[in-house]
């Protein structure tokens, strides 16, 4: 008597592989067809007014007619930002555009702000302070003393990262759009003074 071998046992395996297979495949395939778009404003410090009490009955006097408008804290506060660095991006291995801002906000933090900024999209990018310029094009390999802002947010719009108070920007001369699974530079910007 003759047995069967065609139970669905047997293409389990290859079912569970090919699944594998697919997914890692879309992961990595898929992003290079759709956009990410971010569109972030610039932060700016969040000045609290004081509390005020309703208002009195005013009274027109000489003095007060005389008295010269006094800026709010909301005023005072607006345009206080002061950029820092800033660059361009330029194609490596993909293309890319727009602005690499890096700003000291009111409050004296950080941020570099990728602003107008596009880069074709891919899988596991980040955002990277490096410490050359130009960046080389060459993949396979981290650039020794590179330092991670994070995931990129999207591939398209304006975007903020965070910069610690305690990194030392004197040591970094570009951003760079970072792919970590195959380590490939995407696009990279310089950082000069203005």
């Amino acid at each position: 008597m003759r047995r069967n071998n065609n139970s669905p046992w047997k293409y389990l395996g290859a079912v569970i592989v090919l699944g594998l297979v697919g997914g890692i495949a879309w992961w990595l395939i898929a992003p290079v067809f759709f956009d990410q778009e971010v569109n972030e404003s610039l932060p700016t410090a969040v000045i609290e007014s004081s509390p005020t009490s309703a208002p009195a009955e005013v009274v027109p006097t000489v003095q007060a007619a005389e008295a010269q408008p006094q800026p709010t804290n909301e005023s005072a506060a607006a345009g206080s930002e002061q950029i820092l660095l800033r660059g361009s991006f330029y194609n490596l291995a993909h293309l890319g555009s727009g602005e690499a801002l890096v700003y000291q906000l009111a409050d004296s933090s950080r941020i570099l702000r990728l602003q107008n900024f596009s880069v074709e999209n891919g899988p596991d990018l980040y955002v990277y302070l490096v410490p050359v310029d130009p960046v080389p094009s060459a993949s396979g390999s981290e650039i020794a003393g590179s330092y991670s802002l994070g995931r990129l947010k999207g591939n398209v719009g304006d975007q903020n990262y965070e910069i610690p108070a305690d990194l030392d920007l004197s040591q970094y001369k570009s951003v760079v759009i970072w792919c970590q699974a195959f380590a490939v530079p995407f696009s990279a910007a310089p950082l000069a003074t203005q």
